[in-house]
């Protein structure tokens, strides 16, 4: 049988079975496929019972691990927490230690600092007086490298020492002998030994050319320097200020430095001898102020013997006052005894005059007859 497939009712129909057979066998599949699918659901669900029952298991497990880890989560908390405690004890004696040892290194590095600051001032003070005695030093260099001013320098020290030493009317600077010479200090020592002069004398070229000798024969040329200098000056001293008659029978010569006076006692004796044959007797500014005051004494021992007199004078003055004194002492004595005795006497009269006082007291009165009216008077 032939179909028309131009006939659209035909075709239809065809294309209709087509789809009819087509879902019938998919139908047809989907019911294999279900048994298929249900026959494999069968071993999967008992396996899916067994992974419930391992889950359920697993949860079990995870609640117990929940706890435990729970309670070390506990345990590590308060372990940690006492950790902490601890550390927090051990930082806080730390951190007080530490502020201990700072404070005590901050008070001893004050302590330092303030000891230190004060060094420095002292070191600066001192730094300021070395400055200023070096300002000094020079200008005393400038002063004694000229001569005029280098004798200068040594009467004024002169001038000091012996005002310091002596009444101010036992000396004269500059006093003018006799023979028209002048001396720098002439003190006025009662005879004997009379006036004595002193003279300074600086021979610091001398000196200074021995200091700065480096070779022997410098050193023999700066000493026969220096002989010949101190030399020359104890004649001059010699035969200017020893006068007979005017001044005392010596005089001194006064070396400003103890250097210079140390060394020609030490190197050059023979000087030192030559000067007492000349009767010069060099002194120091120590020496001389030891010999001031054996002059002093002697000074004060002179007086005394000038105003022994007056003293006894006095003495015999003093000697009449207290006589006196206790001539008034023994009339006052008289006036004390004579005062005691009145007294004595106005007690014993005021004593009858109270026991009469008591009598008439307790005398009656009535007993006694009025006394006539006395006449009166003729006018």
């Amino acid at each position: 049988m032939q179909l028309d497939l131009s006939n659209p009712i035909i075709l239809g129909a065809l294309i209709g079975g087509v789809i009819l057979i087509a879902l019938f066998w998919v139908i047809l599949v989907g019911v294999k496929a279900a048994n298929r699918s249900a026959a494999m659901m069968e071993p999967l669900a008992r396996n899916l019972g067994g992974l419930e029952a391992r889950v359920q298991s697993l949860s079990d497990g995870q609640q117990q691990l929940s706890g435990g880890l729970a309670q070390v989560v506990d345990l590590q908390s308060k372990t940690q927490a006492q950790m902490l405690q601890a550390m927090e004890r051990r930082l806080e004696e730390v951190q007080k230690g530490m502020s201990e040892t700072l404070h005590g290194t901050s008070t001893r590095t004050a302590r330092s600092l303030g000891e230190l600051q004060q060094k420095l001032e002292q070191i600066d003070r001192a730094q300021a007086k070395i400055e200023k005695l070096s300002g000094d030093v020079l200008g005393l260099q400038d002063i004694l490298s000229n001569k005029q001013t280098r004798g200068a320098f040594g009467e004024i020290q002169l001038n000091d020492i012996v005002s310091k030493a002596l009444p101010s009317d036992s000396y004269a600077f500059q006093a003018t002998l006799s023979n028209g010479k002048r001396a720098d200090c002439l003190i006025h020592l009662p005879k004997p030994p009379g006036p004595i002069v002193i003279d300074s004398k600086f021979p610091l070229e001398a000196y200074e050319a021995l200091r700065a000798a480096k070779t022997a024969q410098e050193t023999q040329d700066a000493a026969r320097a220096f002989r010949t200098s101190v030399r020359g000056h104890i004649k001059a001293i010699s035969e200017r200020y020893i006068l007979e008659g005017e001044t005392a029978d010596g005089a001194l010569m006064f070396l400003p430095s103890e250097a210079v006076y140390a060394e020609l006692h030490a190197n050059f004796p023979e000087i030192v001898r030559e000067g007492f044959a000349a009767r010069v007797w060099i002194v120091s500014p120590t020496t001389c102020m030891a010999t001031l005051n054996t002059m002093r004494a002697v000074l004060k021992d002179a007086r005394m013997r000038e105003q022994a007199g007056a003293i006894r004078k006095q003495l015999g003055l003093l000697h009449r006052d207290v006589e006196l004194v206790f001539e008034r002492v023994n009339k006052l004595n008289t006036h004390f005894g004579q005062a005691r005795k009145d007294i004595d006497d106005i007690s014993i009269a005021a004593e009858r005059a109270g026991k009469r006082a008591i009598k008439l007291d307790n005398f009656d009165f009535e007993e006694i007859a009025p006394d006539p009216m006395p006449p009166l008077p003729d006018k």
